[in-house]
């Protein structure tokens, strides 16, 4: 699937339920799965892959739904405000809660890829990723 800039990307991502697209010239997210929850009414579920290029990170960003992340690959450094930035492994995994700010998610290395999972539960006019100010 085709690459798009971050601000078509978050309006591709609440249009379209299976995108890829890169909101940060440095990563590539891909939408996997964007489905309607039956046992919680007006909330959806995403499952969302995130890869990583060497040395490559996100912008710092909050989510309006709730989010976990697993490292299917490499190794992530994530920071989420008021906490110490964190070293994930392959296997490994956090929880974001909703509108948590996440100030850190990056690559480990300079010299290998690395790929995240990501689950989110949020409503269907929430968005996924809002970019913080500085």
């Amino acid at each position: 699937m085709k690459a798009l800039p971050f601000f078509a990307a978050a309006l591709a991502l609440s249009l379209c339920t299976s995108a890829t697209f890169a909101h940060d010239p440095s990563e590539k997210v891909t939408v996997l799965q964007d489905q309607m929850l039956k046992n919680a009414p007006g909330k959806k579920a995403m499952m969302i892959e995130v890869d990583y290029k060497p040395g490559q990170s996100s912008i710092a960003h909050k989510h309006d739904g709730t989010a976990m992340a697993y490292v299917l690959e490499g190794e992530v450094i994530s920071q989420v405000k008021g906490e110490q930035p964190i070293t994930y492994k392959k296997g490994q995994f956090w929880y974001e809660p909703a509108g948590s700010e996440h100030l850190v998610s990056k690559n480990a290395s300079q010299t290998k890829p690395a790929k995240l999972l990501v689950f989110m539960v949020l409503a269907p006019d929430e968005q996924v990723l809002i970019p913080l100010k500085n």
